[in-house]
């Protein structure tokens, strides 16, 4: 049975596009030829061995355009290993053309340190062209005079290349700024000092050499803004008499306490004495009685204590009469 020979050749023409298609796939000839017309030598065995070795040929050789068509020699080898050490070719690239236009020196190795290092290089570079002002939250001090003052102050910082690898980042540089403003602030006799010269924070903070270990170079500290808040020393002594009145008063009532617990006892006392004298009191009749059993009292002397001790008794009721009529007088 033979073949329609236009039945073949439409047979003949898709097993040939299928096979374009599937050599394209594997060898990026588009890519080759861009990379050619833009002045760059890369053979087609080179992208070929990028497939093999997992790695995008257009993530390589679209910054190596890049950097070609800026003026900046760069190798295959260069980028490939970045890449697969998992850093930002193209973004490494674009640092690498900006510093070459600002006229910063800065080599491809540092660059992908860099980058590795978790840090944006294209924006260092940026900000080493363009400074960047980084404004500190409100900073509360309190001078020699207890007087709070509110300190807002505006860094501006260039980024340090060579010390982005390793240096301290913007948070580093807002405590230290803060730091400097409690210190200066607090050594200040009077917070009309700082109202009057805000500058003399500027000045103080700057002389410390706050930049030193950062990835960054401060050009100028600026204040803001700077506000009275409360007088925290008056406020510490209102609660320095608070507090002293409170020992005071626990003190006076432990006294008290004392006073009272000294007036129960004696009072205790005397109702113990008192029984003692109605005790001693309830023997002398008996005493009396076994005296006249005895003889050694007669029954005149009796008589006659008995007389003696009803005359004690009105002569007291008179007196109390008396000292009644006079009170009422």
């Amino acid at each position: 049975m033979t073949l329609d020979p236009s039945l073949y050749m439409l047979l003949l023409a898709a097993i040939i596009i299928i096979a374009l298609a599937v050599l394209l796939s594997v060898v990026p000839v588009m890519l080759w030829i861009s990379a050619l017309a833009s002045g760059v030598r890369i053979s087609i065995i080179t992208l070929i061995a990028m497939r093999l070795r997992r790695v995008i040929p257009s993530r390589i050789v679209n910054p190596l355009i890049k950097a070609t068509k800026a003026g900046i020699e760069l190798s295959i080898n260069q980028l490939e290993s970045h890449f697969l050490a998992g850093g930002n070719v193209d973004r490494v690239v674009n640092a690498l053309i900006a510093a070459h236009r600002a006229n910063i020196h800065l080599e491809f190795e540092r660059a992908a340190a860099i980058d590795l290092a978790g840090r944006d290089v294209l924006l260092a570079v940026q900000m080493s062209v363009n400074p960047r002002v980084i404004e500190t939250p409100i900073v509360s001090a309190v001078a020699k005079n207890g007087i709070e003052v509110k300190v807002i102050a505006r860094v501006t910082v260039r980024a340090n290349i060579d010390r982005l690898v390793g240096g301290a980042g913007e948070e580093t540089i807002i405590a230290r700024v803060g730091e400097g403003i409690v210190t200066t602030v607090g050594s200040s006799d009077s917070h009309k000092d700082v109202l009057e010269n805000p500058d003399m924070i500027s000045r103080t903070v700057l002389g410390k050499g706050l930049d030193a270990g950062t990835a960054f170079e401060i050009l100028s500290i600026d204040i803001a803004d700077v506000d009275v808040g409360k007088n925290i020393g008056a406020h510490l002594q209102t609660e320095q008499a608070e507090a002293d009145k409170r020992i005071a008063q626990a003190k006076a009532e432990e006294r008290r306490a004392m006073a009272v617990a000294a007036e129960q006892e004696m009072k205790a006392r005397v109702v113990e004495m008192r029984a003692k004298v109605v005790e001693s009191e309830s023997q002398v009749p008996l005493a009396m009685a076994e005296a006249l059993r005895s003889g050694q009292l007669g029954v005149m002397d009796y008589m006659n204590l008995k007389n003696i001790d009803a005359d004690t008794q009105m002569r007291s009721s008179l007196g109390k009469m008396n000292d009644g009529k006079n009170e009422k007088e």
